[in-house]
């Protein structure tokens, strides 16, 4: 019988911060033997995705206090594909932001409650302090103590899948 789980990360990431952060979480999932990992831009996954995990990690910048344009397309291409079909599963958000990033928290939040997922973590928000122009156009680096966080995001979600605990 076959008990292999699927997590699947789905992101978006415009100067890279949130790129890290979701490549941190993978890191941190890879090391679980009965779990698959799946990493997919925002613009490449869809419904079908959705279906075929067993657990998501959403994670985005907030921009303009939103969630990222791209990302909330992956949510309005894949709402109705994937309602009541995916209830209970678990599910966890990073977001990255140049202040608070709350809003983009609470957008994704009110998403996963239509589609009656269970948050198995609080949000990962990573503070980039980027508020010019220049600072926000700019490529990020995004550091080690922060990439430490979405390490062990990604390795608790992967055992609690392959557990059963979630």
């Amino acid at each position: 019988m076959d008990t292999a789980k699927t997590l699947l990360l789905v992101y978006q990431s415009t100067t890279g911060a949130t790129e890290q952060m979701i490549r941190a979480v993978a890191r941190g999932a890879a090391d679980e033997p009965d779990v698959t990992v799946r990493l997919l831009a925002a613009r490449d996954a869809g419904p079908d995705d959705l279906l075929a995990a067993d657990g998501y990690v959403f994670a985005c910048p907030e921009n303009l206090a939103a969630i990222a344009g791209l990302m909330k397309d992956f949510f309005d291409r894949s709402y109705y594909g994937a309602l009541d079909h995916i209830n209970g599963r678990p599910y966890a958000t990073v977001v990255c932001a140049g202040s608070d990033g709350s809003n983009a928290v609470r957008q994704i939040a009110r998403i996963a409650t239509g589609w009656r997922l269970r948050e198995i973590a609080p949000p990962l928000i990573i503070c980039t302090h980027a508020q010019t122009t220049e600072a926000i156009l700019a490529p990020k680096v995004v550091p080690d103590s922060e990439l430490d966080k979405g390490v062990e995001l990604g390795a608790a979600f992967a055992a609690g899948l392959a557990m059963g605990a979630f």
